[in-house]
Protein backbone atom coordinates (compact mmCIF):
# COMPACT_ATOMS: atom_id res chain seq x y z
CA UNK A 1 0.00 0.00 0.00
CA UNK A 2 1.37 3.32 -0.75
CA UNK A 3 -0.03 6.08 1.51
CA UNK A 4 -0.01 9.37 -0.06
CA UNK A 5 -0.26 11.61 3.27
CA UNK A 6 3.50 9.72 4.80
CA UNK A 7 5.36 10.31 1.93
CA UNK A 8 7.83 13.24 2.55
CA UNK A 9 6.98 16.03 0.81
CA UNK A 10 10.00 16.86 -1.44
CA UNK A 11 11.15 20.61 -3.09
CA UNK A 12 13.35 20.56 -6.03
CA UNK A 13 17.09 19.99 -5.22
CA UNK A 14 19.17 22.88 -5.99
CA UNK A 15 20.62 22.49 -9.74
CA UNK A 16 24.12 21.96 -8.13
CA UNK A 17 22.52 18.84 -6.48
CA UNK A 18 21.79 17.02 -9.40
CA UNK A 19 25.13 18.06 -11.37
CA UNK A 20 27.18 16.64 -8.59
CA UNK A 21 25.07 13.23 -9.10
CA UNK A 22 25.09 13.39 -12.59
CA UNK A 23 28.91 14.72 -13.44
CA UNK A 24 29.94 12.13 -10.42
CA UNK A 25 28.31 9.47 -12.65
CA UNK A 26 29.36 10.81 -15.88
CA UNK A 27 33.43 10.30 -14.70
CA UNK A 28 32.61 6.97 -12.44
CA UNK A 29 31.69 5.29 -15.93
CA UNK A 30 34.13 7.07 -18.17
CA UNK A 31 36.90 4.97 -16.05
CA UNK A 32 35.22 2.09 -16.89
CA UNK A 33 34.00 2.19 -20.47
CA UNK A 34 37.56 3.35 -21.46
CA UNK A 35 38.97 -0.13 -21.41
CA UNK A 36 36.47 -1.63 -23.72
CA UNK A 37 37.50 1.21 -26.09
CA UNK A 38 40.53 0.78 -26.14
CA UNK A 39 40.27 -3.15 -26.51
CA UNK A 40 42.35 -3.69 -29.73
CA UNK A 41 44.54 -1.79 -28.31
CA UNK A 42 45.40 -3.31 -24.77
CA UNK A 43 44.99 -6.68 -26.19
CA UNK A 44 48.40 -6.53 -27.67
CA UNK A 45 50.23 -5.23 -24.70
CA UNK A 46 48.85 -7.11 -22.26
CA UNK A 47 47.84 -10.73 -24.16
CA UNK A 48 50.12 -11.27 -26.55
CA UNK A 49 49.19 -14.19 -29.42
CA UNK A 50 50.48 -14.92 -32.70
CA UNK A 51 46.50 -15.08 -33.55
CA UNK A 52 44.83 -11.88 -33.10
CA UNK A 53 41.65 -13.14 -32.62
CA UNK A 54 42.81 -14.81 -29.48
CA UNK A 55 44.53 -11.47 -27.96
CA UNK A 56 41.11 -9.77 -28.69
CA UNK A 57 39.29 -12.31 -26.72
CA UNK A 58 41.11 -12.25 -24.19
CA UNK A 59 41.10 -8.79 -23.71
CA UNK A 60 37.28 -8.50 -24.01
CA UNK A 61 37.04 -11.45 -21.70
CA UNK A 62 39.37 -9.77 -18.90
CA UNK A 63 36.72 -6.72 -20.13
CA UNK A 64 34.32 -8.80 -18.95
CA UNK A 65 35.47 -9.84 -15.75
CA UNK A 66 35.22 -6.79 -14.47
CA UNK A 67 31.53 -7.58 -14.42
CA UNK A 68 32.09 -10.88 -11.96
CA UNK A 69 32.49 -8.77 -9.53
CA UNK A 70 29.71 -6.32 -9.52
CA UNK A 71 26.81 -7.95 -7.95
CA UNK A 72 29.52 -8.65 -5.00
CA UNK A 73 29.97 -4.84 -5.32
CA UNK A 74 25.67 -4.03 -5.74
CA UNK A 75 25.32 -6.28 -2.56
CA UNK A 76 27.80 -4.45 -0.59
CA UNK A 77 27.20 -0.94 -1.38
CA UNK A 78 23.18 -1.51 -2.16
CA UNK A 79 23.17 -2.84 1.83
CA UNK A 80 25.59 0.19 2.44
CA UNK A 81 23.50 2.85 0.93
CA UNK A 82 20.38 1.70 2.20
CA UNK A 83 21.76 1.69 5.96
CA UNK A 84 23.93 4.24 6.03
CA UNK A 85 22.64 6.85 3.36
CA UNK A 86 22.81 7.19 -0.62
CA UNK A 87 25.52 10.00 -0.52
CA UNK A 88 28.04 8.37 1.82
CA UNK A 89 27.90 5.49 -0.52
CA UNK A 90 28.57 7.49 -3.39
CA UNK A 91 31.31 8.95 -1.72
CA UNK A 92 32.67 5.67 -0.60
CA UNK A 93 32.18 4.23 -4.17
CA UNK A 94 34.16 6.83 -5.90
CA UNK A 95 37.27 6.51 -3.91
CA UNK A 96 37.07 2.72 -4.93
CA UNK A 97 37.13 3.47 -8.32
CA UNK A 98 39.81 5.99 -8.78
CA UNK A 99 42.01 3.10 -7.35
CA UNK A 100 41.04 0.59 -9.82
CA UNK A 101 41.72 3.31 -12.71
CA UNK A 102 45.33 3.67 -11.20
CA UNK A 103 45.76 0.63 -11.80
CA UNK A 104 45.50 0.49 -14.92
CA UNK A 105 46.61 3.20 -15.78
CA UNK A 106 50.43 2.25 -14.00
CA UNK A 107 50.56 -1.00 -15.21
CA UNK A 108 53.68 -2.65 -17.16
CA UNK A 109 52.80 -3.84 -20.16
CA UNK A 110 53.59 -7.66 -20.91
CA UNK A 111 56.97 -7.59 -22.49
CA UNK A 112 57.96 -5.66 -19.10
CA UNK A 113 56.77 -8.08 -16.32
CA UNK A 114 55.20 -10.96 -18.51
CA UNK A 115 52.64 -12.40 -16.76
CA UNK A 116 52.04 -10.28 -13.71
CA UNK A 117 50.90 -7.47 -16.67
CA UNK A 118 47.84 -9.19 -17.30
CA UNK A 119 47.08 -9.98 -13.94
CA UNK A 120 47.07 -6.44 -12.92
CA UNK A 121 45.00 -5.47 -15.57
CA UNK A 122 42.78 -8.33 -14.48
CA UNK A 123 42.55 -7.07 -10.50
CA UNK A 124 42.09 -3.12 -11.78
CA UNK A 125 39.05 -5.00 -13.86
CA UNK A 126 37.68 -6.78 -10.41
CA UNK A 127 37.67 -3.58 -8.45
CA UNK A 128 36.12 -0.99 -10.93
CA UNK A 129 33.69 -3.71 -10.82
CA UNK A 130 33.17 -3.97 -7.80
CA UNK A 131 32.67 -0.31 -7.71
CA UNK A 132 30.56 0.11 -10.38
CA UNK A 133 28.42 -2.21 -9.23
CA UNK A 134 27.14 0.42 -6.45
CA UNK A 135 26.83 3.10 -8.90
CA UNK A 136 23.71 2.44 -10.93
CA UNK A 137 21.28 1.43 -7.60
CA UNK A 138 22.82 4.38 -5.71
CA UNK A 139 22.77 7.04 -7.94
CA UNK A 140 19.31 6.25 -9.57
CA UNK A 141 17.75 6.15 -5.92
CA UNK A 142 19.26 9.19 -5.25
CA UNK A 143 17.69 10.65 -8.35
CA UNK A 144 14.42 9.71 -7.92
CA UNK A 145 13.82 10.31 -4.32
CA UNK A 146 15.18 13.87 -4.52
CA UNK A 147 12.65 14.53 -7.75
CA UNK A 148 8.95 16.25 -6.74
CA UNK A 149 6.00 14.98 -7.66
CA UNK A 150 5.37 13.86 -10.89
CA UNK A 151 8.97 14.52 -12.06
CA UNK A 152 11.17 11.02 -11.27
CA UNK A 153 11.02 10.14 -14.81
CA UNK A 154 12.84 13.41 -15.95
CA UNK A 155 15.13 13.02 -12.69
CA UNK A 156 15.52 9.14 -12.98
CA UNK A 157 16.61 9.64 -17.22
CA UNK A 158 19.67 11.88 -15.79
CA UNK A 159 20.92 8.93 -14.28
CA UNK A 160 21.49 7.24 -17.94
CA UNK A 161 22.34 11.40 -19.11
CA UNK A 162 25.24 10.46 -16.61
CA UNK A 163 26.30 7.16 -18.47
CA UNK A 164 26.02 9.02 -21.85
CA UNK A 165 28.26 11.27 -21.38
CA UNK A 166 30.75 9.08 -20.20
CA UNK A 167 30.19 7.82 -23.27
CA UNK A 168 31.25 10.49 -25.11
CA UNK A 169 34.11 11.91 -22.94
CA UNK A 170 35.81 8.17 -23.04
CA UNK A 171 34.81 8.58 -27.59
CA UNK A 172 36.02 12.03 -27.54
CA UNK A 173 39.59 10.73 -25.62
CA UNK A 174 39.59 8.17 -28.23
CA UNK A 175 39.32 10.46 -31.06
CA UNK A 176 42.13 12.97 -29.92
CA UNK A 177 44.43 9.98 -29.11
CA UNK A 178 43.75 7.40 -31.97
CA UNK A 179 43.94 11.07 -34.40
CA UNK A 180 47.04 12.75 -32.92
CA UNK A 181 49.74 9.91 -32.04
CA UNK A 182 50.86 7.70 -34.61
CA UNK A 183 49.81 3.61 -34.40
CA UNK A 184 53.17 3.09 -33.21
CA UNK A 185 52.56 5.36 -29.99
CA UNK A 186 48.93 4.57 -29.37
CA UNK A 187 50.06 1.16 -29.11
CA UNK A 188 53.43 2.11 -27.43
CA UNK A 189 52.16 4.40 -24.37
CA UNK A 190 49.66 6.67 -25.99
CA UNK A 191 46.86 4.07 -24.53
CA UNK A 192 47.35 5.37 -21.25
CA UNK A 193 46.42 8.80 -21.97
CA UNK A 194 42.46 8.49 -21.54
CA UNK A 195 43.34 6.31 -18.25
CA UNK A 196 44.93 9.23 -16.42
CA UNK A 197 42.91 11.96 -17.52
CA UNK A 198 40.17 9.19 -15.49
CA UNK A 199 42.36 9.72 -12.75
CA UNK A 200 40.80 13.27 -12.18
CA UNK A 201 37.93 11.28 -10.76
CA UNK A 202 39.24 10.80 -7.32
CA UNK A 203 39.45 14.73 -6.60
CA UNK A 204 36.93 15.99 -8.95
CA UNK A 205 34.27 13.48 -7.76
CA UNK A 206 34.55 13.33 -4.53
CA UNK A 207 34.75 17.21 -4.31
CA UNK A 208 31.31 17.24 -5.97
CA UNK A 209 29.84 14.32 -4.16
CA UNK A 210 30.70 16.48 -0.73
CA UNK A 211 27.89 18.51 -1.92
CA UNK A 212 25.36 16.23 -2.06
CA UNK A 213 22.35 16.59 0.43
CA UNK A 214 20.85 13.14 1.99
CA UNK A 215 17.47 11.87 0.12
CA UNK A 216 14.36 12.94 2.09
CA UNK A 217 12.69 9.63 1.73
CA UNK A 218 15.72 7.92 3.00
CA UNK A 219 15.51 10.36 6.32
CA UNK A 220 11.91 9.19 6.35
CA UNK A 221 12.51 5.89 5.98
CA UNK A 222 13.26 3.28 9.55
CA UNK A 223 16.45 1.47 9.03
CA UNK A 224 16.27 -0.29 11.94
CA UNK A 225 15.39 -3.95 9.80
CA UNK A 226 19.09 -5.90 9.55
CA UNK A 227 20.85 -6.36 6.75
CA UNK A 228 19.70 -10.30 7.06
CA UNK A 229 15.96 -9.89 7.55
CA UNK A 230 15.81 -7.11 4.91
CA UNK A 231 17.40 -9.69 2.28
CA UNK A 232 15.14 -12.03 3.25
CA UNK A 233 12.22 -9.41 2.98
CA UNK A 234 13.41 -8.93 -0.63
CA UNK A 235 13.68 -12.54 -1.77
CA UNK A 236 10.04 -13.57 -0.53
CA UNK A 237 7.85 -10.58 -0.66
CA UNK A 238 9.01 -9.16 -3.90
CA UNK A 239 11.08 -12.01 -5.50
CA UNK A 240 8.10 -11.71 -8.95
CA UNK A 241 9.84 -7.71 -9.20
CA UNK A 242 13.52 -9.13 -9.15
CA UNK A 243 13.17 -11.36 -11.95
CA UNK A 244 11.03 -8.62 -13.99
CA UNK A 245 13.61 -6.09 -13.36
CA UNK A 246 16.16 -8.38 -13.95
CA UNK A 247 14.40 -9.02 -17.57
CA UNK A 248 13.86 -5.49 -18.44
CA UNK A 249 17.32 -4.99 -18.02
CA UNK A 250 18.76 -7.75 -19.75
CA UNK A 251 18.20 -6.33 -23.24
CA UNK A 252 18.99 -2.87 -22.25
CA UNK A 253 22.39 -3.99 -20.85
CA UNK A 254 22.99 -6.09 -24.06
CA UNK A 255 22.32 -2.71 -25.82
CA UNK A 256 24.85 -0.45 -24.54
CA UNK A 257 27.64 -2.62 -24.30
CA UNK A 258 27.48 -4.01 -28.17
CA UNK A 259 26.04 -0.38 -29.42
CA UNK A 260 28.45 2.02 -27.32
CA UNK A 261 31.27 0.14 -26.37
CA UNK A 262 31.57 -2.66 -28.51
CA UNK A 263 30.64 -0.59 -32.16
CA UNK A 264 33.89 1.54 -32.06
CA UNK A 265 36.22 -1.87 -32.10
CA UNK A 266 33.55 -3.56 -34.86
CA UNK A 267 34.13 -0.38 -37.53
CA UNK A 268 37.76 -1.56 -36.80
CA UNK A 269 37.61 -5.11 -37.42
CA UNK A 270 34.94 -6.31 -39.17
CA UNK A 271 34.48 -2.70 -41.72
CA UNK A 272 38.23 -1.61 -42.16
CA UNK A 273 37.81 1.80 -41.07
CA UNK A 274 40.37 3.14 -38.45
CA UNK A 275 39.83 3.49 -34.63
CA UNK A 276 39.62 7.10 -34.98
CA UNK A 277 36.92 7.11 -37.71
CA UNK A 278 34.79 4.55 -35.44
CA UNK A 279 35.21 7.04 -33.03
CA UNK A 280 33.84 9.53 -35.20
CA UNK A 281 30.64 7.65 -36.24
CA UNK A 282 30.08 7.17 -32.44
CA UNK A 283 29.39 11.07 -31.96
CA UNK A 284 26.94 12.36 -33.29
CA UNK A 285 24.03 9.42 -31.92
CA UNK A 286 25.84 9.88 -28.45
CA UNK A 287 25.23 13.57 -28.51
CA UNK A 288 21.60 12.35 -30.12
CA UNK A 289 21.26 10.06 -27.09
CA UNK A 290 21.97 12.61 -24.47
CA UNK A 291 19.55 15.54 -25.47
CA UNK A 292 16.80 12.44 -26.11
CA UNK A 293 16.95 10.81 -23.10
CA UNK A 294 15.70 13.45 -20.40
CA UNK A 295 13.19 14.17 -23.05
CA UNK A 296 11.87 10.50 -23.29
CA UNK A 297 12.12 11.12 -18.99
CA UNK A 298 9.69 13.77 -19.62
CA UNK A 299 7.90 12.06 -21.39
CA UNK A 300 7.31 8.78 -19.45
CA UNK A 301 6.51 11.45 -16.52
CA UNK A 302 2.87 12.27 -19.01
CA UNK A 303 2.20 8.63 -20.42
CA UNK A 304 3.88 5.95 -18.48
CA UNK A 305 7.27 4.06 -17.87
CA UNK A 306 5.83 0.85 -19.71
CA UNK A 307 4.64 1.73 -22.97
CA UNK A 308 7.75 3.50 -23.92
CA UNK A 309 9.89 0.56 -23.13
CA UNK A 310 7.28 -2.03 -24.58
CA UNK A 311 7.76 0.67 -27.98
CA UNK A 312 11.79 1.01 -27.64
CA UNK A 313 12.60 -2.74 -27.29
CA UNK A 314 9.84 -3.38 -30.40
CA UNK A 315 11.97 -0.97 -32.61
CA UNK A 316 14.92 -2.42 -31.43
CA UNK A 317 13.41 -5.77 -32.46
CA UNK A 318 12.56 -5.07 -35.58
CA UNK A 319 15.48 -2.57 -36.93
CA UNK A 320 18.18 -4.43 -35.88
CA UNK A 321 19.08 -7.08 -38.38
CA UNK A 322 18.21 -4.78 -41.14
CA UNK A 323 20.95 -2.29 -39.99
CA UNK A 324 23.44 -4.93 -40.07
CA UNK A 325 23.16 -6.09 -43.23
CA UNK A 326 22.96 -2.29 -44.40
CA UNK A 327 26.44 -1.80 -42.67
CA UNK A 328 28.44 -4.77 -44.16
CA UNK A 329 26.68 -3.76 -47.70
CA UNK A 330 28.37 -0.13 -47.60
CA UNK A 331 31.08 -0.56 -44.94
CA UNK A 332 31.69 3.13 -44.82
CA UNK A 333 31.99 5.70 -41.83
CA UNK A 334 29.16 7.62 -43.16
CA UNK A 335 26.92 4.05 -42.56
CA UNK A 336 28.35 3.48 -39.32
CA UNK A 337 27.68 7.04 -38.46
CA UNK A 338 23.83 6.69 -39.77
CA UNK A 339 23.53 3.05 -38.13
CA UNK A 340 25.09 4.27 -34.79
CA UNK A 341 22.83 7.32 -34.50
CA UNK A 342 19.69 5.31 -35.19
CA UNK A 343 20.28 2.84 -32.55
CA UNK A 344 21.15 6.05 -30.52
CA UNK A 345 17.10 7.01 -31.22
CA UNK A 346 16.18 3.56 -29.75
CA UNK A 347 18.26 3.41 -26.99
CA UNK A 348 17.43 6.59 -25.83
CA UNK A 349 13.83 5.69 -24.98
CA UNK A 350 14.61 2.87 -22.85
CA UNK A 351 17.75 4.80 -21.18
CA UNK A 352 14.71 7.94 -20.23
CA UNK A 353 12.25 5.31 -18.54
CA UNK A 354 14.15 2.20 -17.72
CA UNK A 355 15.86 3.55 -14.85
CA UNK A 356 12.98 4.85 -12.92
CA UNK A 357 10.67 2.12 -14.09
CA UNK A 358 12.70 -0.81 -11.96
CA UNK A 359 13.80 2.09 -9.09
CA UNK A 360 10.08 2.59 -8.54
CA UNK A 361 9.25 -1.52 -8.09
CA UNK A 362 11.27 -1.52 -4.37
CA UNK A 363 10.63 0.44 -1.26
CA UNK A 364 12.81 2.51 -0.01
CA UNK A 365 14.50 0.66 2.88
CA UNK A 366 15.69 -2.09 -0.02
CA UNK A 367 15.41 0.19 -2.56
CA UNK A 368 19.03 0.30 -3.82
CA UNK A 369 19.73 -3.46 -2.69
CA UNK A 370 17.04 -4.47 -4.79
CA UNK A 371 17.97 -2.25 -7.65
CA UNK A 372 21.43 -3.30 -7.36
CA UNK A 373 20.70 -6.98 -7.32
CA UNK A 374 18.56 -6.86 -10.54
CA UNK A 375 20.74 -4.74 -12.53
CA UNK A 376 24.03 -6.05 -11.78
CA UNK A 377 23.08 -9.71 -12.11
CA UNK A 378 21.76 -9.29 -15.86
CA UNK A 379 24.60 -6.56 -16.78
CA UNK A 380 27.57 -9.19 -15.67
CA UNK A 381 25.52 -12.23 -17.42
CA UNK A 382 24.48 -10.57 -20.80
CA UNK A 383 26.06 -7.14 -20.64
CA UNK A 384 29.57 -7.66 -19.54
CA UNK A 385 30.47 -10.53 -21.78
CA UNK A 386 28.62 -9.42 -24.58
CA UNK A 387 31.66 -7.76 -26.82
CA UNK A 388 33.10 -11.28 -25.82
CA UNK A 389 30.03 -13.10 -26.97
CA UNK A 390 29.69 -11.11 -30.56
CA UNK A 391 33.53 -11.30 -31.26
CA UNK A 392 32.90 -14.79 -30.35
CA UNK A 393 30.28 -15.27 -32.87
CA UNK A 394 31.30 -13.15 -35.66
CA UNK A 395 34.18 -15.53 -35.54
CA UNK A 396 31.77 -19.06 -34.99
CA UNK A 397 28.92 -18.06 -37.25
CA UNK A 398 31.41 -16.41 -39.93
CA UNK A 399 29.55 -13.62 -40.46
CA UNK A 400 30.17 -10.01 -39.53
CA UNK A 401 26.26 -9.86 -38.95
CA UNK A 402 26.59 -12.06 -35.54
CA UNK A 403 25.88 -9.09 -33.32
CA UNK A 404 22.31 -8.91 -34.45
CA UNK A 405 21.73 -11.87 -33.56
CA UNK A 406 22.40 -11.05 -29.72
CA UNK A 407 20.78 -7.78 -29.66
CA UNK A 408 17.23 -9.45 -30.69
CA UNK A 409 18.05 -11.86 -28.23
CA UNK A 410 18.25 -8.86 -25.60
CA UNK A 411 15.56 -7.33 -26.93
CA UNK A 412 12.98 -10.41 -26.88
CA UNK A 413 13.49 -10.93 -22.88
CA UNK A 414 13.54 -7.73 -22.40
CA UNK A 415 9.89 -6.91 -23.97
CA UNK A 416 9.19 -9.76 -21.55
CA UNK A 417 10.76 -8.14 -18.58
CA UNK A 418 8.98 -4.85 -19.26
CA UNK A 419 5.35 -6.59 -19.28
CA UNK A 420 6.25 -8.02 -15.60
CA UNK A 421 6.69 -4.47 -14.23
CA UNK A 422 4.57 -2.57 -11.98
CA UNK A 423 3.03 0.86 -13.29
CA UNK A 424 3.66 3.64 -10.89
CA UNK A 425 4.18 6.42 -12.48
CA UNK A 426 0.95 8.07 -10.37
CA UNK A 427 1.89 6.49 -6.89
CA UNK A 428 3.93 8.56 -3.89
CA UNK A 429 7.61 5.81 -3.50
CA UNK A 430 6.49 4.06 -0.20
Amino acid sequence: MHVRQNFPQVRAPAPKQIAAAVIGNALEWYDFVVYGFFASVLAQAFFPSRDETASLLLALATFGAGFCTRPLGGLFFGFYADRKGRKAALQLIMFVMTVAIAVIAFAPTYATIGLFAPMLIVIGRLLQGFATGGEFASSTAFLIEVAPAGRRGVYGSLQMVGQGLSILLGTLAGMLVAGVFSAEALHDWAWRLPFFAGLLIGPVGLYVRRHLDETPAFKASPQEEGVARAFLDLVRRRGDRLLACFAATIGATISFYVILVYMPTYGKTEMGLSLAQSFVAQAPGLLLLIVLTPLIGALSDAIGRRPLLLASYGMLLLCVYPLFVWLQAERTLLALTAAQTAFCVILSGLFGALSTALAEQFPTHVRTVGLAIAYNVAVMIFGGFAPFIVAWLIDYLATPIAPAFYLMFGAVVGLMGVAGLHERRDEWLD
